[in-house]
């Protein structure tokens, strides 16, 4: 079954421009059902897997194509899989007032194919090469408006992402020499027999492979592509900000280190410092842009930056409370920024407004879309009673219990990242709903809040954020579980 719901989305996507759709209300139909179909099938797969590998193609020795259902992969596709279908019906309200419905639609569903097959991949070969066709579906998307800036945007965007993964290649070819096997195993498959006095080079390849597949995840100072991918449709930043590419760099860097060389081989070397080191600076440097840009879509890209290496900061802990605190972030982050890329979607959608000056008075016209606005700005502060803070306090938690100055460093990161979240979305906030009382309201006399395939999803988001802020210790447990080996 592991195949069939990687193929389903590919096959659908494919089929979108194929098809003769004579209304577009089938096509969304067709679109949504795929989708919808799909998801259940994925979450039927999760909860009735086995501990088979499902072999698709064989090279040489242990070089194969191979998927297998783990812990770690039931994390990153239940997220995908319950947040694709609720981002394909937002799309469906916004593309209305875009070009190329078709194109778009061909490589939105495709990469919800793709990025299935990084989670379920079963080996370090198999996630590198769905990792690399996630760039070629992706680049598409970026350059949808066809203008000089999203030209630009995609081919900043291709560079970088072709340039990590050649370091990222690297790190492969290490495992293949170095390690026992190429497949995912909690510990590391690094071989001691063979590593003789080839530590320091395997600490420096690591360092690089992180580094490669970091430009995914935004980390300094490869980060520059991101903000730049704003000038994609709103469907498309939110899929690269909060579900698909950012989080499948993330989730790459958590395979390479507890799962390939191994957090023991790691833990208190010098790669260690170096990495942590660089994710502390990425989460400072990400919120401080945020709070200087003036742009919607941007400011929310730079706050990504940071809010990953929140995540990267957990990894890089290399403990089971840090992958805890990781896992923790990767999903609760998930539902909060694609809340409020949504939300600013439904702006720029309604409104054409696209800068943070240009919110004024906004809230009263479109009080759904500011009030769950409002509910991801605290989220993403870390706000106790919202996802945010549990995913936050379990980082510090870890942190703190490893020990080591550097990760208390971290918290100090963490602590200032929230001031300064608070400053960059609660400003958005205020002056939706504050706009001064000498404020004109006749100039968004024509704002209203979007039709339902917009909103539905973004009350769907929220009612989440607050659930995992109250009752998230059942998802927690899991995680932990995850860390342990257990799954």
């Amino acid at each position: 079954m592991v195949i069939t719901v990687i193929l389903i989305p590919i096959i659908a996507g494919i089929l979108v421009p194929a098809l003769p759709f004579r209304k577009r209300w089938l096509k969304e139909v067709f679109l949504e059902t795929a989708v919808v179909v799909n998801s259940i099938l994925v979450w039927y797969l999760l909860l009735h897997h086995s501990d088979s590998t499902f072999l698709l193609a064989h090279f040489t020795g242990n070089l194969n194509i191979s998927f297998h259902v783990d812990g770690m992969s039931m994390v990153f596709a239940g997220l995908v899989s319950f947040l694709w279908p609720f981002a394909t019906l937002y799309a469906f309200e916004y593309m209305t007032k875009e070009n190329h419905e078709n194109v778009f639609f061909l490589f939105y569903t495709l990469t919800y194919g793709v990025t299935l097959g990084i989670a379920f991949a079963a080996n370090l070969l198999t996630m590198y090469f769905f990792y690399e066709l996630l760039t070629l579906v992706t680049v598409p998307l970026v350059m949808h408006t066809l203008t000089r800036e999203a030209v630009l945007a995609s081919r900043k965007y291709f560079y970088y992402s072709l340039g990590g993964a050649a370091f990222a290649f690297i790190g492969l070819i290490m495992i293949i020499v170095y390690g026992s096997t190429t497949a995912f195993i909690p510990g590391g498959v690094l071989d001691v027999d063979k590593i003789g006095e080839q530590t320091n080079i395997l600490l420096l390849v690591y360092v690089m492979a992180f580094m490669g597949f970091g430009v995914k995840a935004a980390v300094c100072p490869f980060n520059s592509w991101l903000p730049q991918a704003g000038v994609a449709p709103t469907p498309v930043t939110a899929l690269l900000h909060a579900v698909a590419v950012v989080k499948s760099g993330a989730f790459a860097i958590i395979r390479l280190t507890y799962y390939s060389f191994g957090a023991d081989f790691l833990r208190g070397t010098w790669a260690q410092t170096v990495v942590m080191g660089i994710v502390m600076f990425t989460t400072v440097y990400g919120c401080s842009r945020a709070v200087k840009e003036t742009h919607i879509k941007r400011r929310l890209a730079y706050s990504t930056i940071s809010n990953l290496s929140y995540i990267l900061f957990g990894v890089t802990i290399m403990t089971p409370l840090g992958l805890v605190g990781a896992l923790s972030h990767l999903v609760f982050h998930a539902f909060m920024k694609i809340s409020s890329f949504f939300c600013a979607g439904a702006v720029m959608h309604q409104t054409r407004r696209h800068y943070v000056h240009e919110l004024n008075g906004l809230g009263y016209k479109m009080p759904c879309v500011f009030g769950i606005f409002t509910v991801s700005s605290l989220a993403l502060m870390g706000v106790p009673g919202l996802a945010g803070f549990i995913s936050k306090w379990n980082l510090a938690t870890a942190a703190a219990a490893s020990g080591t100055p550097l990760a208390w460093g971290g918290i100090a990161c963490l602590l200032v990242s929230a001031l300064l979240t608070a400053i960059y979305m609660l400003g958005m906030v205020v002056r939706a709903f504050f706009p001064g009382k000498d404020f004109d309201y006749d100039t968004v006399a024509d704002a209203e809040d979007p039709g339902w395939k917009m909103l539905l999803p973004l009350f769907v988001f929220t009612v989440f954020i607050v659930l995992f802020g109250l009752r998230s210790q059942p998802l927690v447990n899991f995680f932990y579980d995850v860390a342990g080996g257990i799954l």
